[in-house]
């Protein structure tokens, strides 16, 4: 993005992002991270169900179709449903790392509209980390995944611990996310929040 704020440039010292050896492979479909999650989740019934597959390296795409719910001006999604599907699409990175992490900064530029019905595909990369920062880029496209772009952001992760979505999560849905026998969505459900 030109013009990007300072706080989404990385330090001199920021290192090359190494995907984790266990992070899902290239192709792979990462699925839900929480059933109740509104960008990813098949529970939400008006949520975005993005689909994020793994790509190379610290990379991923993702797909997600605007619906009639999603639109702000007549026909058209809402800016704050894309800038949604921006930041789950750069939250899934995190999975790639092994990570947990939240939103700590993100930029967005909307290049061109998207109309209702439009599938927009998503391309996600991290750039570099420093300490518990974690930088990522992503551009959304109509028609195709080399179609012409219609959205696109820079965002800053921040590593956190699981104590973080323990201390300020609803209890209710916290201990029906750690009693889930499911090891690996039990691990997910807490990977990336706000």
């Amino acid at each position: 993005m030109s013009g990007t704020s300072a706080a989404l440039q990385p330090p001199a010292d920021a290192v090359k992002p190494v995907r984790h050896p266990d992070a899902p492979a290239p192709g792979e479909l990462l699925g839900a991270h929480y059933g109740q999650c509104f960008g990813c989740g098949g529970e939400q019934p008006h949520g975005l169900r993005l689909q994020a597959r793994a790509g190379e390296g610290v990379s991923l795409t993702a797909e997600f179709t605007v619906q009639a719910a999603h639109q702000g001006a007549p026909g058209l999604a809402h800016g704050g449903v894309l800038a949604a599907a921006l930041d789950e699409t750069l939250g899934s990175l995190n999975w790639l790392l092994r990570t947990i992490a939240v939103t700590g900064r993100l930029e967005t530029d909307f290049v061109r509209p998207v109309q209702v019905g439009t599938t927009l595909h998503l391309q996600a990369e991290v750039t570099a980390v420093a300490g518990r920062k974690i930088y990522s880029t992503a551009t959304g496209r109509i028609g195709g995944p080399d179609g012409p772009v219609a959205v696109r952001a820079d965002a800053l992760f921040i590593e956190v611990k699981v104590d973080h979505f323990i201390d300020h999560g609803r209890e209710q849905e916290i201990q029906a996310a750690m009693n889930d026998p499911d090891q690996i969505r039990r691990a997910r459900a807490f990977e990336v929040n706000p």
